[in-house]
């Protein structure tokens, strides 16, 4: 799994999101947080996943409908290798449920 470099920051960083999340202040800090550019690469970036994990759709093509890097789809391929089995299962349960509703 990818360590951050410095997970002091990292680790308060997830500890204020989830405080973030249980008070219904994620939108707000996320906005204060992330620039309108990356909060669209994070959007980009869990489409990327989504269609990774449903393995039905060739990397190329999943770079042309997305109209991305093949960079940016090779991250999103190697960090899949990096996480657990279970973990990528519980992400793709819920970026199907997120498209289905």
């Amino acid at each position: 799994m990818y360590i951050s470099r410095n997970m002091e920051q990292w680790t308060k960083f997830i500890e204020t999101l989830r405080i973030a999340f249980n008070d219904g202040k994620e939108q707000d800090l996320l906005t204060l947080l992330l620039t309108p550019d990356e909060r669209d690469a994070i959007g980009l970036r869990l489409q990327i996943v989504a269609q990774l994990l449903d393995k039905k759709i060739p990397q190329r093509e999943i770079q042309q409908n997305l109209n991305t890097s093949a960079a940016t789809i090779t991250r999103g391929s190697n960090m899949l290798k990096l996480m657990s089995p279970d973990f990528m299962e519980w992400v793709k349960k819920h970026t199907n449920e997120t498209e289905n509703t």
